[in-house]
This record gives structure tokens, sequence and C-alpha cells, in this order.
């Protein structure tokens, strides 16, 4: 007796809620799905946009390259990421000159754009140091997908909301609209149908009235049907039009294919003992500042403790700066003064 009036105070509330809060509830969730869809394409997008720029000067050092020099696969790799990566701070702080917001744009502060780059490049050039170019073919597209799904700042929305298990949930959601749907449909009728029992035949009028109110109860309950059909479409439709998968896809394909082109070219990988690393942690506009410098003073890479320039690495694969000479032509200059 008690375990069924138990079950009959569950149900009835569970009526409660589906009359009062299960609309709401739907538009709410639909909305906060809506904007989770879109977070995480942002979010993987940013990938793509990398490996899209870093295809691009790829093939631009494709048209600048001399086709009878020896180049080393990681050199030229290091190289381009490195280009790529300071190139692409150095239009952002050119386009935001008059933003009051000097340091850093406020997307790429909270989708972290920034440190997702830097972690792209290192990551990368971790793995192509060990490579053998006497050997068979590396697998780039292992590679690739290896850097691009390890990244903590581009598999997280805001570095908080895991990519994989948001973009799974979210490819579930037309489904559960449906299914909401259809059980405030069911659960509106359950609740109208208690109300035929009051019906009196003897009496005309009230068993009309009570007959017009039940079905007007069944005509909203369905309602809801139609409200979670409607969102299951549109859910679906936000989902193919910004599927993160595809946008991954493309990404790391796209990164694999420039790897491989690059790979085709080289005669060997070889690293010399006085390459630099990749400087992760530096800020990107103190480089942009440094190579404002070099080409005010016009000078080359080791003149006043100035780092590598980016203006001074296009077309300098192999090489040597010419520092001796400039620093020899300041001194004259100082001299003559």
């Amino acid at each position: 007796m008690f375990s069924q009036d138990l079950v009959q105070k569950m149900v009835d509330g569970v009526v409660v809620f589906a009359t009062d809060l299960l609309m709401p509830m739907m538009v709410a969730f639909f909305l906060g799905a809506i904007v989770l869809r879109v977070l995480t394409w942002y979010t993987v997008k940013r990938e793509y946009w990398f490996s899209h720029e870093f295809s691009k000067r790829v093939r631009k050092f494709m048209d600048l390259r001399d086709d009878q020099t020896e180049q080393s696969f990681y050199i030229i790799a290091k190289r381009l990421l490195e280009i790529t990566y300071y190139e692409l701070f150095e239009v952002r702080a050119i386009m935001k000159r008059r933003n009051p917001d000097a340091i850093m744009t406020v997307a790429d502060r909270i989708f972290l754009v920034q440190q997702g780059a830097a972690r792209i490049v290192t990551d990368t050039l971790k793995q192509l140091k060990y490579l053998k170019h006497n050997q068979e073919r590396p697998k780039f597209i292992d590679i690739s997908n290896n850097v691009h799904a390890n990244n903590p700042c581009f598999n997280r929305v805001f570095g908080i909301i895991p990519v994989n298990v948001s973009n799974d949930f979210l490819n579930t959601v037309p489904g559960l609209f449906i299914v909401g749907g259809i059980f405030g449909t069911f659960l509106g009728i359950m609740k109208a149908l208690p109300e035929l029992g009051g019906m009196n035949l003897s009496d005309v009028e009230g068993s009309k009235l009570i007959m017009d109110n039940f079905l007007l109860k069944i005509s909203f309950s369905m309602s809801t049907s139609i409200v979670g059909i409607i969102f299951s479409v549109g859910m679906g439709l936000a989902n193919t039009f910004f599927s993160s998968e595809k946008v991954y896809m493309n990404a790391v394909e796209t990164f694999e294919r420039e790897l491989d082109l690059l790979w085709n070219i080289s005669s060997s990988n070889k690293m010399p003992a006085e390459v630099q690393n990749f400087e992760a942690e530096r800020d990107p506009i103190e480089v942009l500042a440094e190579d404002l410098i070099s080409k005010e003073l016009n000078v080359e890479v080791g003149f006043v403790n100035l780092a590598r320039p980016i203006s001074k690495w296009w077309g300098r694969f192999g090489s040597k700066p010419e520092t001796a000479k400039a620093v020899t032509k300041v001194n004259d200059d100082q001299k003559a003064a």
C-alpha cells in the first residue's frame, strides 16, 4: 500500500513537471545546446585555422626555394612552423592597433589560441626530430592526428569542457528532443484522462464542458511533440553546419599533407647542433618588436641582442646571416660620428 502511494505521488509529480516546466526547459536546453555546439566548432576551428595558415606558407616556400639546395626536413618544418606562428600574431597586432586590449584579443584569451598554436609547434617538432630520412616514409597522418588530438587548448572548450564528450552528447540531442516531446504528450494525456471520470451522462451540458476541456488539454499536450520535432530538426541542422568532426579531419589532413610535401622535397633530416629551440613561452609581441627594430635599423640577426626576426627568415633556409658585416658597418658609422 505504501509503495503504491509512493509511486502515485512520483507519477503525479512528474505529470505536474511535464505540464508546467517541460516546455520552458526544452527551450532553454535547445538554446544552450546551440551555444555549446557553436563554441565546440569554433574551438576546433582554431586548429584548422593554424593548419591552413601553415599550408599557405608551405606553398609560398615551394615557390621561393632553390631546387639545387639540399634541405633538412626538420629545419624546413621548424622554420615554417615558427614563421606561421609569429606571422599570425604579427597580422593580429597590426589589425588591433586601435584596440585598447593591446596584449591579446578577447577570442585569443578565452579560447587559448596563442597557447594552442604554440603547443602545435612544440609537439610537432618533438616528433619530427627523431625521424630517419633513409628509412620508410613516416606516417604523417598519425603524427598530425596525435598533435591535434592531444592539444590541451584546442580539445577543451575554454580549457574546461572536453570537446569529444560535448560533441558526442550534442549528437544525441536531436533524439532527446523527440523523446521529450512524446514524453510530454503522454503525460499530458495522463493528466487529462481522470477528468473523464467526472462525466454525468444525464447532464449533457456538463458532459460537453468536461469533454471540451479534455480535448483542449489533449491538443495542448500535443504541442510538446511539435516543439520537440522542431527543436530536433534545428539541432540536426546545427550539428551538420557546425560539425566539429569535419573541421578536425580537415585540420589533420591539411597538416599531414604539408608535412608529407616537405618530406618529399627534403634530402635529409639532419638537425644542426646550433639550432635554437622554439620558445613557446615567449611573448610573440616581444618577437615582433625585435623584428620591427631590425627592420628600422636594417641589420641582421645578432646585432643589439636581436633574436630571430621573422622578416629575415624567408629565403634564408641554409644561408648564414651576415652579422659581422652589419656590426662592422655600424661601428664605422659610430667612429665617423
